[in-house]
C-alpha cells in the first residue's frame, strides 16, 4: 500500500486529488455526525441536486462552476431554514419541493447550451482526478473555517443536536447556531460534489458516520472513528479507482459501502466488543 501511494504521489493530479479528498473526508466526516443524529440524511441528497442549477448557469456564463454552486447551495439552505420556521410542513417536504424546481431550473438553464459539456458530467458524476490548484485552495480554505467552527462551539452544537430545549435555557441561540450550520453544510456538500458528483456525494456524509456509529460508544469516540473511516475510504477508494482504471467518485463510495457491511456483519457475529 505504501509503494502505491509513493508512486501515485509522483503526479501532481494525483498530489492534487488525494489532498482534495483528505479535507472533503475530514470535512464531512465530521458534519456527518450532526447529520446523522438529527436525522438530516435528506439534506445531503437534496443539496447536491440543488447546485445544479448554479453549475448550469455557470456553464452558460462560462465561469467557475464550484463557485455559483455554492451560491445556489446557500440560498436553498436559507430557504429551507425560513420555511421550517415559517411555515407547518416538515423539513423532508420542503427539501423535496426546493431541490426539485432548482433541478429543473438547471436543466432549462443547460438546455440552451448545446454540445457535449465535458464539465456537466464531471459535476454529475464527480472526478477527483480533474481537481485543479484554484479548486484545492478553496477546497482548504473551506475546511479550515467550517473545522474551526465545528471545534470552537463543540459543546454548543452537541448540546443543540441532543437537547434543544436544554441549549436554550442554557442561552445558546440555537436558531443562529442552526442556521451556520446549515450554511456550512451546504458549502461542504458542494465542494464534495466536484469530487464525488450530484449522484454520489450524500454518501461520503453519511457512511463514514454510519459505521463510527455503529462501533463507538461514547460521541467523542464517534467524531474520531468516523474521520478515521473517512480518511481511510477516499485514500483506499482512490488507489483501487487509479490502478483499475475505474471511475473514482464511484469506488470510493462502494469501499465505503464495503466496510459498511463488514462491520454490521462483524457486529451481527459478535466479532467486536459490545
Amino acid at each position: 500500500m505504501n509503494n502505491l501511494m509513493l508512486d501515485l504521489l509522483q503526479f501532481p493530479f494525483m498530489q492534487r486529488a488525494l489532498l482534495a479528498g483528505l479535507f472533503l473526508a475530514l470535512l464531512l466526516a465530521l458534519l456527518g455526525i450532526f447529520v446523522i443524529l438529527r436525522k438530516m440524511s435528506f439534506w445531503g441528497d437534496g443539496l447536491a441536486h440543488a447546485s445544479l442549477a448554479g453549475i448550469a448557469l455557470a456553464l452558460l456564463l462560462a465561469i467557475n462552476p464550484l463557485f455559483l454552486a455554492i451560491v445556489i447551495a446557500v440560498i436553498f439552505a436559507l430557504l429551507v431554514y425560513y420555511l421550517e420556521r415559517k411555515t407547518t410542513l416538515s423539513s423532508d417536504a420542503i427539501i423535496g419541493v426546493l431541490f426539485t424546481s432548482l433541478m429543473a431550473l438547471g436543466i432549462i438553464l443547460l438546455s440552451f447550451k448545446a454540445g457535449y459539456q465535458p464539465d456537466l458530467i464531471s459535476y454529475l458524476f464527480g472526478n477527483i482526478l480533474a481537481i485543479k490548484n484554484s479548486d484545492l485552495y478553496l477546497m482548504a480554505v473551506c475546511t479550515a473555517v467550517i473545522l474551526y467552527f465545528l471545534l470552537k462551539y463543540r459543546k454548543q452544537l452537541t448540546l443543540i443536536t441532543f437537547d434543544k430545549e436544554s441549549a436554550y435555557l442554557a442561552g445558546i441561540n440555537v436558531n443562529l447556531f442552526d442556521l451556520i450550520f446549515y450554511i456550512f453544510l451546504a458549502v461542504a456538500v458542494v465542494l464534495g460534489v466536484k469530487i464525488l458528483g450530484i449522484v454520489l456525494v450524500s454518501a461520503l456524509l453519511i457512511i463514514p458516520a454510519s459505521i463510527a456509529k455503529l462501533v463507538a460508544k461514547s460521541f467523542r469516540l464517534i467524531n474520531i472513528l468516523s474521520v478515521i473511516f473517512a480518511e481511510i475510504i477516499v485514500s483506499l477508494g482512490l488507489v483501487i479507482s487509479y490502478y483499475f482504471n475505474l471511475p473514482s467518485g464511484a469506488v470510493i463510495i462502494l469501499t465505503g459501502t464495503l466496510i459498511f457491511l463488514v462491520m454490521v456483519l462483524a457486529k451481527h457475529l459478535k466479532l467486536m466488543p459490545e
